[in-house]
């Protein structure tokens, strides 16, 4: 039997590049993921969050918009998670007060950084990102942060389908088990965006003039 690689290749697997004006987003890098001991703790995540300080820098020096997303339930007993609280009840930590669903350090939101508040897997969903990015004339969106086969990939596939480049950086995002990270950063890659290395991405904004229109 062929490998997948074999199989996919002149189907899928095109490049798209980065376009004139990204921002980066930082989903979900959060203490739930990077305390050991807790039901989400995910090595891969502690891994990812160690590599991300210096792509979050690139972007603040470059100029380009950094926007961080956090779950984030209000309701009682987290009815505003829906059905994903009843599917995974872990997620009922993502509540004010738990330590759990603050921001890992070193990752955190700086002054004046949007931060959006979501309570499903994509950063897209039920929230105001894509108007956001649209208004600011956004066209390509570099995306690091948690986890690889959930908030990433629903991340990414979202974004593709509001009309944007999506981007995700292998080295910047993580999840429990490198089998669904490397699956989903294939398909990810294969079909709705690049997949590209920090380097690739910071080297591709480090081309974006600050402030430019």
């Amino acid at each position: 039997m062929q490998t997948a690689e074999a199989n996919y290749q002149g189907v899928w697997g095109n490049r798209i590049g980065f376009g004139q004006r990204p921002a980066l987003v930082v989903i979900d890098f959060l203490k739930a993921y990077t305390i050991e001991g807790a039901p989400l703790y995910a090595p891969g995540v502690v891994e990812a969050v160690a590599q991300t300080p210096a792509l979050i820098a690139s972007a603040r020096a470059s100029g380009i918009p950094v926007i961080h997303t956090r779950i984030l339930y209000l309701a009682e007993n987290c009815a505003d998670g829906g059905m994903w609280v009843k599917k995974s009840p872990v997620m009922k930590a993502m509540v004010e007060g738990n330590v759990l669903a603050e921001f890992c350090e070193g990752v955190e939101p700086a002054a004046g950084e949007l931060v959006i508040v979501k309570q499903y897997a994509s950063a897209f969903f039920g929230t105001s990102l894509a108007s956001h990015l649209h208004a600011q004339g956004i066209d390509t969106v570099i995306m690091a942060g948690c986890s690889t086969s959930g908030c990433i990939r629903a991340s990414a596939v979202d974004a593709v389908q509001h009309g944007f480049r999506a981007i995700v950086v292998r080295d910047c995002v993580g999840d429990r088990h490198p089998d669904p990270h490397n699956a989903n950063l294939f398909d990810i890659d294969s079909k709705y965006g690049d997949v590209v290395s920090r380097e690739e991405a910071i080297t591709e904004i480090a081309k974006v003039k600050p402030n430019s229109p």
